[in-house]
């Protein structure tokens, strides 16, 4: 998409270099727009640095040449508008620490995908380090590329969906954001409120029970389609017990959220008369594999950042989650991690004492702050 020959160009960072972020990277670029892309360590970027850009194949084909490839974020920010962060939500606190010093009045913060409550985390450690310049923090209910990393600097999309919601941290300022993502990305729609892309986020019914429940397949080391050979009739259930607890805990919080085979129809057009079949006809999974380990991020990422958040919700608020409780005991038993002890609980998060009322004006803005979280409070009166 063409931007209008009247409206100014904005100028992108990518914060990440993995299998999303070198597929937004080579695509903004490919399209004409200036990017910046910046990684935590050297390692994924030599590619890139060789190259001067990425190559990317499959649904979208081309060469991006990008501005700068660094792991230098005053660099990466220099001059940027937009700040598309593509990392697994447990990057999010890192990424929000390592900007915090380099952002200016007027750039736009959005994470891809912000899984639940990203964007409050990201504002909350932007209030912990005092940042003053006047900033939007958004994020998407998902990612907006199925695709993957097949060498340096080589980037190959499935499929671009078709239809992302995306909010900010206050309301109101939802349409500028779109206003300048929509340049690039007509795909982006209103997302009413972060409280509405946080409990969208799909990848929380599907990542982590199809990793849980193909385990032992995963560990045999055996090829196969994740979300094709990985999805049977009775799996499709567990996942559909997962989806309607997530709703359910929505609804306490006054929030229609979308259902998976709603959000499957929306994204790809993909249809069927149960989440099995719908989840079969959606082309844009076919060639995805599994992973080949369960220490990855559709665990390690979306247990604590997805599951946790939105079981510690509907505990606050005495919304049974019995089949999402079981899955994150299952996950810390395999990778013997103690996800709900380090993920996104409300405690964690400075809302456990807000009302309903109060939730609700904090996604519109109206609400003044979140509360420092005591281990922070703790860490900067101690220096």
């Amino acid at each position: 998409m063409v931007a209008p020959s009247n409206e100014k160009k904005p100028r992108f960072a990518v914060l990440g270099a993995g299998h999303g972020g070198l597929a937004m990277a080579g695509h903004l670029a490919i399209m004409g727009f200036e990017v910046r892309l910046f990684n935590r360590h050297e390692n994924r970027l030599w590619g890139v640095k060789g190259t001067g850009g990425i190559e990317v194949e499959g649904e979208v084909e081309g060469f991006g040449r990008l501005m700068c490839a660094t792991t230098d974020m005053e660099e990466a920010l220099d001059g940027v508008d937009v700040l598309m962060v593509v990392v697994p939500a447990i990057g999010h606190r890192y990424m929000a620490e390592a900007c915090a010093p380099y952002l200016r009045d007027g750039q736009i913060v959005v994470l891809h995908p912000g899984r639940t409550f990203g964007a409050l985390e990201f504002k909350q450690v932007l209030a912990e380090k005092e940042t003053k310049a006047d900033v939007i923090v958004a994020e998407a209910q998902s990612f907006i590329y199925a695709s993957r990393a097949i060498g340096p600097g080589q980037s190959y999309i499935f499929r671009i969906k078709n239809s992302i919601p995306v909010a900010s941290v206050r309301a109101h300022l939802i349409p500028e954001v779109l206003r300048r993502l929509r340049q690039p990305y007509p795909q982006f729609v209103p997302g009413d409120n972060i409280f509405k892309t946080s409990f969208e986020n799909i990848g929380s019914v599907f990542h982590p029970t199809l990793c849980v429940l193909n385990s032992g397949w995963i560990e045999d080391i055996s090829e196969f389609q994740f979300y094709v050979d990985g999805v049977t009739p009775s799996v499709a259930k567990v996942l559909e017990a997962i989806d309607s607890e997530r709703v359910t805990v929505a609804e306490a919080l006054g929030i229609r959220a979308l259902t998976a085979r709603e959000w499957l129809y929306l994204a790809y057009s993909a249809a069927g008369k149960d989440l099995y079949q719908a989840m079969r006809a959606n082309p844009g999974y076919r060639g995805i594999m599994a992973p080949t380990t369960l220490r990855m991020r559709y665990v390690s990422e979306d247990v604590p950042a997805s599951l946790v958040p939105i079981a510690s919700v509907g505990r606050k608020f005495g919304v049974p989650t019995p089949t999402i409780d079981g899955i994150i005991r299952l996950a810390s038993s395999l990778n013997e991690v103690d996800y709900w002890a380090e993920g996104r609980t409300v405690e964690r998060l400075g809302i456990a004492d807000l009302s309903l009322r109060e939730l609700r004006l904090l996604a519109i803005g109206e609400q003044p702050s979140l509360p420092v979280r005591p281990e922070a409070r703790e860490t900067k009166e101690s220096v």
